[in-house]
């Protein structure tokens, strides 16, 4: 395929990167359409089983996706990737838009693999244009991923009114129609930099671990002990914020009716949560934590980021009941939830290198699939039973551990790859790379 015209600056990268990603985000806008289709006689349960679809092909779709990169380039996939996002909603809105296995297939099935397809795109090419700003580029070229959310929910509720107006079925289709629409334009810009090409100024790091500059390939990455806690904690705490956000508009519902809220009252506030704070915090803290992550380090940058969602999921249940203490809460969540999505990938680059970022990033991006399987249903299921804050509990200490096993990392050498695992040379060059280089 030949390669078009190089940008004129490389922040018409960024432009492309947060078009494609306003409508990859369509995923977390899913909690506005739940409601709707509880009252057409889905279960709570159902709901979640299609957002856990839709989670779990968008990862393994991801996998493919970093190998089509290199022979398909990333306008081209980009491109295809937005069709099938479209398309999928399409399907969703001419099954009728309540049909079970109509929404799953369209919205969960091949929706989720759309966003799959696309979301590798512009994280490594914005690596490639922004060697010398993982951490703040790769959160500005997923923050779109979480402005999109709050957008879509208050096009579908109070702005737009498209469900009240419409209904699900046309719903689905507007919104499949936009989706394709802004990839296509954002892909346009979606282009590697030429061969050799470096920001003025830059110095490319030296061939060292920990620095991005010694690189991988998938297999190698796969036998290393730092890939698996890596894998470990990007599962809980992505799977976590996934629960939230499938529950954020149903728990906090019951929770105020229970303070003495209307029904009317508690779905408005429970919306503005889900829309306004959860999807703003979303999106500024994927910048933010990037921003943070050059200048604090990776390792601790997603230590601390793990950790304060541990301690904010166990006082959720406390939280959700007032309308601004749950403003509060959503806002924290969500904030922290971005972080996850600027944080990892710069963090893969960091540990297993720059250049195959996008072919190794998927295989990482795996325990997001996982934890959108496991977390939202355990919500799903514990809902159904009564129980949402035991849901909330259980994720606050399962991002406990996920901070634990992020503390242990240290960067690989590539040498090391091809040699057996043992816990305890593991641990011991653990201890020595955080006491004796103080990283």
């Amino acid at each position: 395929m030949s390669s078009p015209s190089i940008p004129l600056n490389r922040w018409q990268v960024v432009a492309g990167a947060i078009l494609i990603q306003l409508s990859l985000g369509a995923i977390y806008a899913w909690s506005v359409f739940t409601p709707a289709l509880i009252a057409t006689g889905w279960s709570r349960l159902d709901t979640q089983i299609v957002f856990s679809v839709g989670l779990a092909s968008f990862a393994l779709v991801m996998v493919l996706a970093g190998r089509l990169l290199q022979h398909w380039g990333p306008r081209r996939l980009a491109m295809i990737g937005g069709l099938c996002l479209g398309s999928g909603y399409l399907v969703a809105g001419l099954s009728g838009g309540h049909q079970f296995w109509g929404v799953l297939i369209g919205v969960g099935l091949i929706g989720g693999a759309g966003i799959g397809l696309g979301y590798v795109v512009p994280i490594a090419v914005g690596m490639r244009w922004f060697p010398d700003h993982k951490g703040l580029i790769t959160g500005l070229a997923v923050a779109g991923f979480g402005f999109g959310a709050m957008a879509w929910v208050k096009l579908a509720g109070e702005w737009g009114q498209l469900l009240s107006t419409y209904g699900l079925a046309t719903t689905f289709m507007l919104y499949g129609t936009v989706f394709a629409a802004l990839v296509l334009i954002g892909s346009y810009w979606m282009q590697m930099p030429p061969p050799g090409w470096k920001p003025a100024g830059f110095v490319a790091p030296p061939q060292l671990a920990g620095k991005g500059g010694e690189d991988f390939n998938a297999s190698e990455m796969l036998r290393t002990p730092q890939f698996y806690l890596i894998f470990l904690t990007f599962a809980v705490s992505a799977g976590a914020g996934l629960m939230a956000i499938g529950l954020m508009k149903l728990y906090p519902m019951e929770a105020l009716q229970a303070q003495g809220y209307s029904l009317a009252e508690a779905s408005a506030i429970a919306g503005t949560a889900m829309a306004v704070f959860f999807s703003l915090a979303n999106g500024i803290g994927r910048i933010v934590w990037g921003l943070l992550s050059d200048r604090l380090g990776r390792k601790h940058s997603v230590v601390l980021m793990a950790a304060s969602q541990g301690l904010i999921l166990l006082s959720f249940s406390t939280l959700a009941g007032h309308e601004y203490l749950l403003y509060l809460g959503a806002t924290l969540i969500g904030f922290n939830f971005g972080g996850n999505f600027a944080l990892f990938p710069a963090l893969t680059a960091d540990e297993f290198g720059n250049k195959t970022v996008g072919q190794n990033y998927p295989y990482i991006f795996l325990s997001y699939g996982l934890g959108g399987i496991v977390f939202p249903i355990l919500g799903g299921i514990l809902g159904d039973l009564g129980n949402f804050p035991l849901a909330f509990t259980l994720c606050g200490i399962a991002c406990l551990l996920g901070a634990l096993a992020s503390a242990l990392l240290f960067p690989p050498h590539r040498d090391e790859s091809h040699q057996p695992f043992s816990v305890h040379g593991f641990l011991h060059h653990a201890h020595v790379f955080d006491h004796e280089t103080g990283k």
